[in-house]
């Protein structure tokens, strides 16, 4: 591993100081880190070589906690606090502070005036005039967020699954409208459910030739670069700083187009051996039989003539497949329509901004017959954690709500902090009291894989843990997982029956899809959590849907898919494990 330079080591401790300032921490500190980084940054030599010799201890601005960091800086290649700090902030502020001219103090005023933590919503506050009503902001200021959100969308390059499903849809429905267009589908890694997307690309159904679509594609607004890659196919960025890659085809081959404008290249590859072991030929989008051309108006038709059943755009990836539906074993996928419980919601007791009643109503609007509530427990002092006698009346205002005939049974749980030697936050006379526990790790992130590994094995000795979430860490796109053996927290899970979930919020879809069919093959039941803090937060189920079904999961391996006697037979059967 390679050092990190005075550049590299500044701009962690910058990222901590703005991190800081989003949570309202005392000026003075958020001074300290400001001033440290300038200090590194204008170091002549390396920072290592400043460590070793004392000169950076001697540095002003550099004072001991400063210091500590830039050792671990250097020495491990990350900052546990700095992680630490991206698990206590909002995904969507952090994302907030890349766009230019909106500092610190906007984007708190912002996420404290209109309750906005996430770019879409940023987006549709610039566009329907609440950012510009906003003391200090205007018209010119909401133009200048828009223009740096299209410019971050832009330059990153990658985007989320969910920022990238709206920019995709966006652009199919444009393009529907066009004269000439009999359908429009969203294909690529966005109809596969990939939890980040490089390109969205479009198929068009069209009963005219492709030039023409194209030049009514140049004329639409926001469509600012085109350019043609053969004659079906063009490439173009809109007014988002998306790229996007649009497919015409006539109707007798939308089979085959979609097919391969979806499919990994493992998975058409795997669809092209086949093809030719049952003797057809599987030319870029087309199929032939020899000389001759096989119309395929739709996917079914598509994967029948080469003698499979439709395999979900979800599975792909060239994982197996197409050798299981050729030998009739892909299993019945989970559907949204399967989950009967909805787990892993934040309300105005901790960080959420919804009451008990007010989540269990829209639940229940949602089609779910049970709901479970779970706030953060006392260690994260950063999120509003409960204490114990906050929790204590949680329980009584749940009873208080259940006893309201909503139609639909509200929980008593809790999300409660892995702590560092794997206790779970709160004594276990307390935590016999609620319905389940969630149990995840909130800190000390910087642990060696041997020591996280066994604080997450150590946890699973609670018999009141039933299932542990977001168990890597990540955050897509701006956190890596922990140092962690999940082959053996899958394995000790499986054994012990505390269930891992699959966390929905699009920042997180943890954990991730390739683990999932070993998770399965183990034995472990799996949650989904929408890790809701809000009412929109509901709809996070969907994503958590889509990598259930990038990995193979059936309702049968869904703890949401039980009744609520169901689930809390899970919790009792892990309590009488002991």
């Amino acid at each position: 591993m390679t050092a990190p330079d005075g550049k590299g080591v500044a701009q962690v401790l910058e990222q901590i100081a703005a991190f800081l300032e989003l949570q309202g921490e005392n000026p003075f500190r958020v001074r300290a880190f400001r001033s440290a980084a300038k200090a590194v940054g204008a170091l002549s030599g390396g920072v290592a070589e400043a460590i070793a010799d004392g000169s950076l201890a001697a540095t002003k601005g550099v004072g001991p906690a400063t210091l500590a960091i830039v050792q671990e800086v250097v020495n491990t290649g990350r900052s546990s606090l700095l992680e630490e700090l991206r698990e206590q902030v909002p995904p969507g502020l952090v994302e907030m502070l890349q766009i230019s001219g909106l500092g610190v103090a906007k984007i708190r005023q912002i996420h404290e005036t209109l309750n906005i933590d996430s770019l879409p919503e940023l987006e549709a506050a610039a566009r329907d005039g609440r950012l510009a009503r906003l003391p200090r902001f205007g018209q010119k200021t909401a133009e200048n967020i828009l223009k740096g959100i299209a410019f971050l969308r832009q330059s990153s390059g990658l985007r989320l699954a969910h920022h990238a499903a709206d920019e995709a849809e966006a652009l199919r429905a444009a393009l529907a409208a066009l004269p000439g267009v009999q359908d429009a589908v969203v294909a690529g890694d966005v109809r596969r459910r990939m939890e980040v997307v490089r390109e969205l690309v479009v198929v068009l159904v069209a009963d005219v030739g492709p030039e023409e679509i194209f030049r009514r594609i140049g004329q639409l607004p926001g469509v600012h670069e085109f350019s043609g890659q053969d004659e079906r196919r063009v490439t173009l960025k809109v007014s988002g700083g998306a790229e996007a890659q649009v497919i015409v085809t006539t109707p007798r081959n939308v089979g085959g187009v979609l097919a391969q404008a979806t499919g990994s290249d493992a998975h058409l590859a795997a669809l092209a051996a086949h093809a030719r072991s049952r003797g057809f030929t599987l030319d870029g989008a087309a199929l032939w039989r020899g000389s001759s051309f096989v119309p395929t108006a739709d996917e079914a038709s598509f994967y029948g003539a080469l003698g499979l059943p439709p395999i979900a755009p979800e599975l792909r990836e060239g994982r197996g497949e197409v050798e299981a539906a050729a030998a009739g074993a892909l299993p019945p996928l989970v559907e949204r329509a399967d989950l009967r419980g909805f787990l892993h919601c934040h309300t105005r007791a901790s960080d959420g901004t919804n009451t008990v009643e007010e989540l269990a109503r829209a639940c229940r609007a949602e089609g779910y017959d049970w709901v479970g509530i779970t706030d953060h427990s006392q260690a994260a002092a950063y999120a509003g954690g409960l204490s114990p006698d906050d929790l204590l009346r949680q329980m009584d205002e749940i009873d208080a709500v259940n006893a309201g005939g909503l139609g639909i049974r509200i929980l008593k749980g809790i999300e409660a902090d892995i702590l560092g030697d794997g206790r779970l936050d709160y004594e276990d006379a307390l935590l016999a009291r609620l319905d389940f526990v969630i149990g995840s790790i909130h800190s000390r992130f910087g642990l060696s894989r041997v020591e996280m590994t066994a604080r997450m094995l150590g946890a699973m000795d609670n018999p009141h843990l039933a299932i542990i979430g977001h168990p890597t860490g990540r955050l897509l796109l701006s956190r890596d997982p922990y140092a962690i053996d999940m082959d053996a927290v899958i394995a000790k899970a499986a054994a012990t029956g505390v269930a891992i979930e699959i966390n929905a919020d699009p920042h997180r879809l943890d954990l991730d899809w390739r683990l999932l069919r070993e998770a399965r093959a183990a034995g472990l039941r799996i949650s989904i959590g929408a890790d809701a803090h809000n009412l929109a937060g509901i709809r996070n189920v969907e994503y958590g849907v889509a990598i259930a079904r990038k990995g193979w999961l059936t309702r049968e391996d869904l703890l949401n898919s039980l009744p609520v006697e169901g689930f809390l037979g899970h919790v009792a059967a892990r309590r009488g494990a002991r």
